[in-house]
């Protein structure tokens, strides 16, 4: 066990003393896909003391190709991203603290979630959750690591409250065509670059190193790179890092919320607040119309109407098959709340 991160202490800027720091640290993670995956895997391997990681999902057999955490058996039986990440992890370092929470990161967990870390890593697919992540950091002053990647390209940057730009800062500078790995599909080696650029800037900030300035993107298909130096493009009137910031996206909406997924086919449902679902009741119920339902420890999976609902316990649900928010809203009223 004593020559478990030899290697990593033969590199001079971390060493012993780096390795000890790591030990002490705790990292969180937004998002158990492709990125998740891979920082969360090479962060375990490191020795990083704490881990937690958050993800609204559940696995499919579409994500086995390139979110490394997971198996054959995880998609099988829809199980939740952050729960089998967590035994995955755990697996592979018994040495470490590993937490996996099976729930959606939003201005109503930020705080506690942020609370006692020390850096925050960006494993999420969309900008809506990354601008609640830029919000909550700014406000609570927790650095963070951007992260995308879509296609052949990715693209990575290092996010230091109070002294660099934030996301809201740069958004003339991040492209937002639209494009998902649903709807334009992606190769692995653009998760691991832009990951392994993410984990190595986290292992310089938690070792006592500074972290880069620079917008880096690249695309590993066509051979490009390009890193641009972003220090001096903060803006005095943003509203989620100037000293007058009113932090938009962590104001709390009530009622119920949805969501259209991009490019998946499906609408997320959520309750006004959160409740504590009896699926196996839920299943009982449903059964003799939707024929089998599924239940696993943190969701419930039925087909009906030609739509496959995923029902998680906190009421949340993701009904595919459907993209208009009002008729998703109308099957949630007829078949989960009912």
């Amino acid at each position: 066990m004593a020559e478990r991160y030899s290697r990593q202490e033969r590199f001079a800027p971390i060493g012993k003393e780096g390795q000890a720091l790591l030990a002490e640290k705790h990292v969180l993670i937004v998002g158990a896909g492709a990125l998740g995956c891979a920082n969360a895997e090479m962060l375990a391997r490191a020795g990083i003391g704490k881990i937690t990681i958050i993800d609204r999902d559940y696995i499919e057999w579409s994500n086995l190709g390139r979110q490394q955490l997971y198996t054959e058996e995880d998609a099988a039986s829809s199980r939740a991203k952050a729960k089998a990440a967590e035994a995955r992890l755990k697996a592979i370092n018994s040495n470490i603290e590993v937490k996996g929470i099976a729930e959606e990161f939003d201005p109503e967990n930020a705080e506690l979630l942020l609370k006692d870390i020390d850096i925050l890593i960006d494993g999420t697919d969309n900008f809506d959750t990354r601008f609640i992540i830029n919000d909550a950091a700014s406000k609570y002053k927790v650095p963070w690591i951007y992260g995308g990647c879509v296609k052949s390209h990715g693209i990575s940057l290092s996010i230091l409250p109070g002294e660099t730009p934030c996301l809201q800062c740069l958004i003339d500078q991040l492209p937002q065509d639209g494009e998902t790995c649903e709807t334009a599909g992606i190769i692995g080696p653009a998760v691991q670059v832009t990951a392994a650029y993410q984990t190595a800037e986290c292992l310089r900030f938690l070792t006592g190193h500074p972290m880069s300035t620079h917008l880096v993107s690249f695309d590993v298909w066509g051979r490009g790179y390009s890193a641009i130096d972003v220090a001096k493009l903060k803006d005095p009137q943003c509203a989620s890092c100037s000293d007058a910031a009113q932090f938009p996206y962590l104001k709390k909406e009530r009622g119920m919320r949805t969501a259209v997924l991009c490019g998946r086919d499906t609408v997320q449902v959520r309750p006004g607040g959160k409740e504590n679902v009896n699926l196996e009741r839920l299943a009982r119920r449903i059964e003799p119309f939707a024929g089998e339902a599924k239940v696993n420890e943190v969701l419930l999976r039925f087909q009906m109407e030609e739509k496959r609902f995923v029902v998680f316990r906190d009421g949340r649900t993701l009904i595919h098959g459907v993209d208009n928010v009002q008729e998703a809203k109308k099957l949630y009223h007829r078949y989960v709340e009912a």
